[in-house]
């Protein structure tokens, strides 16, 4: 693993690169305290889905918990950043402490494609995570899978 070096952007340090890593080693199960550690208490998760903003880290946890189960179909050794996941993220745009993530993914012979949109605060927590997704078909089937998950989540 590379040592991240940050950026020092107008007098401030720039740890987005550092962020991203740790996103990425949560991903995979390797960041030591998970979403708990990377997630600011007053978190504000926005679903493609819900209309409403979801507020609060139990809440973006338990969003985010369901979205890589729907991605993996419940199969641990498939969820988002481990190796047999078909979830990939093909684009990173950086910027302060922000990150567009474009990500594409295949559940049931449908294709998906979307945007992870995740902002950061100065303690390299996350405060805002916005999730976008495409086409129709797309986002009708995510509907009806995250629906049944965060049922069975919280039965």
């Amino acid at each position: 693993m590379s040592l991240v070096i940050p950026n020092k952007v107008n007098g401030k340090i720039d740890m987005i690169e550092e962020n991203m890593k740790n996103w990425h080693l949560q991903l995979k199960g390797e960041f030591p305290g998970g979403l708990d550690e990377l997630l600011a208490d007053d978190c504000t998760f926005f679903s493609p889905i819900v209309f409403s903003p979801q507020r609060g880290k139990d809440l973006t946890k338990l969003y985010l918990g369901a979205a890589g189960n729907t991605f993996s179909g419940g199969d641990k050794d498939r969820a988002p950043g481990s190796a047999n996941s078909n979830f990939k993220y093909t684009k990173e745009i950086l910027s302060g402490n922000h990150a567009v993530l474009e990500f594409e993914s295949e559940i049931n012979g449908k294709y998906i494609n979307g945007v992870d949109i995740i902002t950061w605060n100065d303690e390299g927590k996350i405060i805002e995570f916005k999730v976008m997704i495409r086409p129709l078909q797309a986002i009708n089937m995510m509907h009806e899978q995250m629906k049944a998950t965060l049922k069975q989540m919280q039965s």
